[in-house]
């Protein structure tokens, strides 16, 4: 039996953030069915003894859960502060006092009737290890996926092509995206075509421009004929945004450059050992470039298209339709993860929650600088730009359609396309905000805005127009 980080909240000697003192089975012991702690004060009867007897037992998993989510919010999060409060007042009394304030017992009944029945409770997600996929990771070491009742294996994966194709083997119940890529899965573009769902973005900006260190003195993109580029998956805002950018300064990136796909683990070895001029990559491989003295920022994307999407949350409609109820917890834990994240002050802790190896493997320093925007950029300055990432989960319909107005400029899609129609199949925008809203989130009142890339206007009332409009593309 797995079940992470649903241990016992009353228990001062056990962690829930799965630091090196967790007791939970996956932190502590192979012996996992000896180890899990289940003898919680509240959690007793039935639900206890299903506990001990089956792993998959939604409703005791979920009696846990609510018990965890109430206490970790007493304590603020914190961890340290629950566990000495736990050791000085013994589980059973601080349990108890804890009843005395707060009814427990109406709000486990409570939240089982509006979420209903988990149809199944232990879920595999995927995730690549960057920093886009910062809520999916960190909902997992501090607890927002037990909030719902879930058992969520997150399992690091190498790249987006191997994201892709668990996904679509049915390997990942779920899988962090890059955010073309439903739209890609769903019109059977790059593989066979099977109907997926984006009801959140998961990160907006947080990518760079990175160049060997041998180019500081071409920083005139004019100057890149001949260069080598990488990018992480074709389907993707790094690929649609470096050729973009290009094409804006006269270089034709299909025959001035070479575009490569690199997966982001391998972007900075590939720098250092020439096989890439640079690369329009996820964090953290850009300030990682920095921070091992082999390349140097050119330019954040924001500095592009300031608020662009970059990766998602995606899962195949037909296990949002058959799961309904799972699904909807899935979501709930992923917006409520997206929207801490979002909050500049919760960012160190999140920093070393996602730097372990199982996670990004990457020094907090590192990941600190990207989340907070407080940097250095490999030519001797320091820069401060909060906003060099960003949380917003709502998925936009006027971003699925310049995606796709990218997607035919390039040659990825032929023929007539329904802009409209596709984006708002995969991007659930609507759903999604309606989720939004009751959980306190602020949502826009429409699902299309007009963006601005590189001081040019995008309306996605004018898709087609739009993407006849560029002097260098494949159209």
């Amino acid at each position: 039996m797995t079940i992470k980080s649903l241990g016992n909240p009353f228990d001062g000697d056990k962690s829930l953030t799965h630091s090196k003192q967790c007791g939970c089975p996956k932190c502590k012991s192979t012996d996992t069915r000896a180890n899990v702690d289940v003898k919680s004060p509240i959690l007793t009867g039935r639900a206890q003894q299903d506990l001990v007897a089956d792993g998959n037992d939604s409703e005791a998993m979920l009696d846990r859960a609510i018990e965890s989510a109430v206490v970790r919010s007493v304590f603020g999060h914190n961890d340290h502060s629950r566990r000495s409060f736990m050791k000085m007042m013994g589980a059973g009394s601080a349990a108890a006092l804890i009843a005395s304030v707060f009814p427990m017992e109406k709000a486990k009944a409570a939240v089982k009737e509006s979420m209903g029945k988990l149809e199944k409770s232990k879920l595999n997600v995927g995730f690549v290890p960057i920093t886009c996929a910062t809520p999916i990771i960190m909902a997992s070491p501090l607890g927002f996926y037990e909030k719902y009742g879930l058992d969520v294996t997150i399992t690091k994966t190498a790249g987006w092509a191997v994201a892709r194709d668990k996904s679509l083997a049915g390997e990942y119940d779920a899988s962090h995206m890059l955010t073309p890529m439903p739209l890609a899965m769903s019109m059977g573009v790059g593989s066979t075509p099977e109907p997926y769902i984006m009801p959140a973005v998961e990160n907006i900006n947080g990518q760079a421009i990175v160049l060997h260190n041998d180019h500081k003195d071409k920083r005139d993109p004019k100057q890149w004929k001949g260069f080598k580029f990488g990018v992480p998956f074709e389907y993707s805002m790094h690929n649609f945004l470096l050729r973009y950018y290009l094409a804006e300064n006269g270089i034709d990136p299909d025959k001035d450059v070479q575009i490569r796909v690199v997966p982001p683990p391998e972007m900075v070895a590939n720098l250092r050992a020439g096989n890439l001029d640079g690369y329009l990559s996820p964090d953290p491989f850009n300030q990682r470039a920095v921070w091992e003295k082999v390349g140097f920022i050119h330019m954040l994307t924001k500095d592009i298209w300031d608020g662009h999407p970059c990766c998602a949350f995606a899962c195949s409609q037909k296990f949002a339709t058959q799961n309904p109820n799972t699904y909807g917890a899935l979501l709930r834990a992923i917006l409520d993860a997206t929207q801490y994240s979002n909050n500049h002050d919760n960012r160190k802790e999140i920093a070393a929650a996602i730097a372990p190896k199982n996670y990004l493997n990457q020094p907090v320093q590192v990941i600190e600088q990207v989340l907070t925007g407080y940097y250095a950029d490999g030519l001797g300055e320091i820069k401060n730009v909060p906003d060099r990432i960003d949380f917003d989960p709502f998925p936009w319909h006027s971003m699925g359609v310049w995606i796709l107005t990218q997607m035919k400029r390039w040659g990825y899609v032929e023929g007539d396309l329904d802009y409209k129609g596709i984006a708002e199949q995969v991007y659930l925008a609507g759903e999604t905000g309606k989720i939004m809203a009751e959980m306190g989130m602020p949502v826009p009142d429409n699902t299309y805005k007009k963006h601005v890339i590189m001081g040019k206007t995008f309306d996605p009332d004018k898709a087609e127009e739009y993407t006849r409009s560029f002097a260098i593309g494949r159209v």
